[in-house]
Formats: C-alpha cells, structure tokens, sequence
C-alpha cells in the first residue's frame, strides 16, 4: 500500500499489522514525519501475527504481551523494513537484542470506556465482554455480580458486541482513533480503572545500528510520553509479566522532569487488589522501585505466587 508525495525521495518501509487501527496508526506516524517538512515517502508493509492468526483465542492463552508484535518486530530485524508502528500497550517489557524504540510520538487518551452502559447501569449479573484479565479482575472487585465474556476482533467489531451482551470494555483511545467516542456510555476514571501499560501511546521501532532511521524518528518522539511509558514499562519488566496476568500502571511526566505512576497488582478474581504510587526524575529507577514496592512491601509477591 503505497503512501508517495514525491517520486524523487526514496520511500522507508514501515511495517504494520493490517486491521483498521494499526493502520490508522501507521499513517498517523507517517503524517507526522511529513509535518516536519521533510517529504518524506513511506510504504506500508502488512505483517500478519500470531495474535490476528489465532482470533478466536483468548490473548492470555496464546501467551499475553507480544502475540500482536513479534512478526512485526521480525521484519525490521531481517532488514525487510525500515521501521514498525505499535500500539505501545501490545509491546513486551523488554525490547529484543537489534531493536530500538525510536519513537514515542504521541499518546491519546489512556484511559478505558464502557460501551453499551454506564458501570453502575449493568444489571445485576450482567454479561461484560473484555478480553483482558486486567479489565475484569478490576469489574469484578467493583462489581463482585458481574460475569464476562471472551472478546477478540477489531474495535468496530468488539462494539458491536456491545448489543448481544449489556456491555463491553475497550480502550478509549481506540474508540477516538476510529471516530467512535460517541459510543462510550462511560469512560472510566483510572482511580476505578487503571490503564495498561501504555495504553493509548505509539511506539516506533527501528534497528538499532540504523542511525538514518533513528534519526528520522528523533524528530516526532515526545518526551514526555517517552518518559511516563518508560516508566510503566520498567515497572512490567520487574513485575515479570504482561497481559497473562492482572496488572496497571500509569505514568504521568511534567516539563521540571518529574514523572509520577501509579500501578496496580490483582488476584485473577479480584478479591485482592494492591496499588502503589510514586515520583521520580528517572523513569526506569522509578518503574522498579514502585514495582518493588507492590511486590515486598504489599504483599504483591504473594499474588504473583498463586496466579503462577
């Protein structure tokens, strides 16, 4: 799929997956390069993941972080292309050996919505479709009644799920992105329900050893998205886990060069739920410390131990 303004500039491949959204996001970034006034010429190449093969399966079954990012991240290490757009909440902790994330260039709004109705609307027992254990261990230690459902697809797809059960969960930041807010009966707070790990953000990964690129992507990275979900991502890589279990963070950097979070650790069932908070300069040493905080100090450890 070709994106060409000018023919005399070479044209950067740029890995993408194919569903609406990551589209969107893929342009998006390639929109952004081009506001910096460098013609810049771009191709998208459509990789497929495990994640998209497997649709039917739950994303904790296939294994959590990384079902919708390892093929993707394959093609920018063979050299097949020059860089590939994310979802920063579908990357895993650590960033394989060769890679680099060049750029974080913007992050929409982190927080979840509720399609279909309010949280305090849902009838008693009623059915919500959410395919994050992180989403329904937080539900149910609001609304201990409520049952769940599976849900995979796309975001039009997992809204229209919205009328077969009483509601679904999805990110709100999806929803802006395909020009479904509207369809938010709710968007939640994150003192009710903390985001994931960067959630709502944009990532860019290049070669490491590709300093044209790095370069070219230097230009559209905020550092201030770059700084709060680094420090989500520290806290994850501590934690030792991803999407197979319930977990939260959510960071937030100011121009002084601070950056708060505030993550949270449950039970599968959430009966248990832990939250911890902190403040730092260094985004890496804050997301370990807050980690280490919720796993030594408050009882995290033991959560993580029976979940494993």
């Amino acid at each position: 799929m070709p994106m060409s303004q000018r023919s005399s500039a070479p044209a950067v491949r740029v890995a993408t997956r194919s569903s609406p959204l990551a589209l969107w996001q893929a342009e998006r970034v390639i929109e952004m390069l081009r506001e910096q006034g460098d013609g810049v010429e771009a191709e998208l190449v459509l990789v497929s993941t495990t994640g998209d093969q497997k649709s039917e399966t739950p994303i904790w079954e296939m294994g959590g972080t990384g079902v919708f990012v390892k093929e993707v991240s394959d093609a920018v290490l063979r050299g097949d292309v020059d860089f590939a757009v994310h979802s920063a909440k579908d990357l895993p902790s650590s960033t394989p050996d060769g890679l680099t994330l060049g750029a974080f260039p913007e992050r929409a709004d982190a927080r979840d919505a509720i399609v279909g109705s309010t949280l305090d609307g849902i009838p008693t027992g009623g059915r919500v479709g959410t395919g994050s254990v992180r989403r329904r261990a937080q539900l149910a230690a609001l609304r201990s009644d409520l049952t769940f459902t599976a849900l995979r697809g796309n975001v039009a797809t997992r809204v229209d799920k919205a009328h077969e059960l009483d509601a679904v969960v999805v990110a709100y930041a999806a929803l802006q992105r395909r020009h479904l807010e509207k369809k938010a009966a709710e968007v939640l707070d994150p003192g009710t329900m903390l985001p994931q790990v960067g959630q709502g953000a944009l990532a860019v990964e290049c070669r490491s050893d590709d300093v044209k690129t790095r370069e070219l992507l230097a230009v559209i990275d905020d550092p201030y998205v770059r700084a709060a979900v680094t420090a989500e991502r520290a806290f994850l890589r501590e934690l030792g886990g991803g999407c197979n279990f319930p977990c939260a963070a959510l960071g937030l950097a100011d121009p002084e060069g601070h950056v708060g979070l505030e993550a949270m650790l449950a039970s599968l069932d959430g009966r248990v739920i832990v939250r911890a908070t902190g403040q730092g300069t260094d985004p890496d040493a804050l997301g370990v410390s807050v980690a280490r905080n919720l796993l030594d100090d408050l009882g995290g450890q033991s959560i993580l131990e029976d979940m494993r």
